[in-house]
């Protein structure tokens, strides 16, 4: 058996020196000068060694004691080394604090989302989570304290946005549970105890018979021409707000020819999937006007002139997203419709002309269909998008055609009734 004396002593010169001490235990010498304990053993049938610390820091007692307490592993059929690892993780996974897992979690997510709505997720959490218990070791964070932090947020009246963060939250905690950093979903069953969010509101939008009035008052209106445009142009190609905003003339295809096609990168749409708008010759138009107002396309200007609907000095470089909806309130429209209100309509008018496949109506609206046949579903069904889009951009062109008329039946309700009525005929 060893002894401290003889451990003090022992010199490695050429080659490293092995010394035993009993029961699989030994000290490994090496030239350097260090030494460190070594055990032997077996397990399942294999010849395994375990590292035991460098001496004299851990002295020849105990060594021997950590060489008993390894003996009991075994006997209990627990590999020494597999404990060692499962130990050292353990001690990591206590310092894992929320905010350390949510940032982990972002990054992993953030090639799926848009740059729009990462930004969106962040701020949440930066805003209203973070704070609270974002420096709290994740396995510390009980279901009680994630219903104090949310009960913050409903204090200001915010339900709906307390029951998004709680499923952000869970998503988190859920990313770090696979590989242990995570015990259990602490949110898992905070909806019942948390306000619920008042019922779904759909978009307010323009009724299909007021169209004709919306095109009065839009013509009547003496705001911002670029405002105007970007309506139109939202309008009539059936796009959110946001993909009109960010809009960029190397997006446009074949505009002097019988096809000209709108071709939206994938990063910039919702569902992360490039989408083709195929133009109506009216659309091809509204362009020409938008080119004509755009003074830094003119000027050559290349960070700015690249967009349809740029502002100089604002955070994106482009027109804000409220100031179409301004051009709606200006018209009376406050609480009565929304710009994305259009794509409602459109989806309605449409698919009750009768005319048009569900399908491409769908398509058109970048809604992607889920399931198996969303999978397997990858027609573009351009062609009869196409005739779709020339369709309704003439029954717009008919709504607006009939707004002087009915503009001039305001004074009298009848009449003004009388003459939506028969433009709603005719245009259906």
């Amino acid at each position: 058996m060893l002894t401290d004396h003889y451990l003090q002593t022992l010199v490695a010169t050429d080659k490293p020196i092995k010394k035993s001490d009993g029961g699989g235990l030994h000290i490994c010498a090496v030239p350097l000068g260090r030494k460190r304990w070594r055990l032997a053993y077996r397990f399942d049938g294999k010849q395994k060694t375990i590292d035991g610390g460098e001496y004299p820091a851990v002295s020849l007692h105990r060594a021997r004691v950590w060489r008993e307490e390894m003996k009991e592993l075994i006997a209990k059929r627990i590999d020494p080394i597999d404990h060692k690892k499962e130990t050292k993780f353990q001690a990591v996974a206590e310092k894992v604090t929320f905010a350390m897992l949510a940032r982990e979690w972002i990054e992993a997510r953030r090639a799926s989302w848009s740059p729009r709505y990462a930004r969106l997720i962040e701020g949440r959490l930066e805003n209203d989570i973070l704070p609270v218990i974002g420096d709290k070791p994740v396995r510390s964070i009980l279901p009680r304290t994630m219903l104090e932090a949310l009960r913050v947020i409903e204090a200001r009246g915010s339900y709906e946005m307390a029951h998004r963060i709680k499923n952000h939250c869970s998503e988190i905690f859920r990313f770090g549970i696979p590989d242990g950093r995570c015990v259990s979903d602490p949110c898992r069953d905070l909806s019942a105890a948390m306000i619920k969010p008042a019922p779904v509101r759909h978009r307010a939008k323009v009724e299909i018979k007021d169209l004709p009035e919306f095109y009065a008052r839009l013509n009547a209106d003496t705001g911002s021409q670029m405002s105007l445009l970007a309506l139109r142009w939202t309008i009539l190609t059936m796009v959110r707000t946001q993909e009109t905003r960010f809009a960029q003339w190397t997006e446009f295809e074949g505009l002097g020819t019988d096809e000209p096609l709108w071709r939206i990168p994938a990063e910039r749409m919702k569902m992360r999937s490039e989408h083709l708008v195929p133009l109506p010759p009216q659309a091809v138009a509204l362009l020409r006007q938008i080119r004509d107002i755009n003074p830094y396309g003119k000027a050559g200007n290349e960070r700015l002139g690249k967009y349809l609907f740029p502002v100089a000095g604002s955070r994106s470089d482009t027109i804000s997203e409220n100031r179409m909806l301004d051009v709606m309130y200006r018209m009376g429209l406050r609480g009565k419709a929304t710009v994305h209100g259009f794509r409602s309509v459109a989806s309605t008018v449409l698919n009750e002309s009768g005319r048009f496949m569900p399908d491409w109506i769908e398509m058109q609206l970048a809604h992607m269909p889920r399931g198996v046949r969303g999978v397997y579903n990858s027609a573009r069904y351009l062609d009869h998008r196409r005739k779709m889009m020339v369709w309704w951009a003439e029954f717009l062109d008919a709504a607006e055609e009939a707004a002087p008329v009915v503009l001039e039946a305001f004074k009298s309700p009848q009449r003004k009734q009388e003459k939506t009525l028969a433009w709603f005929q005719t245009a259906w």
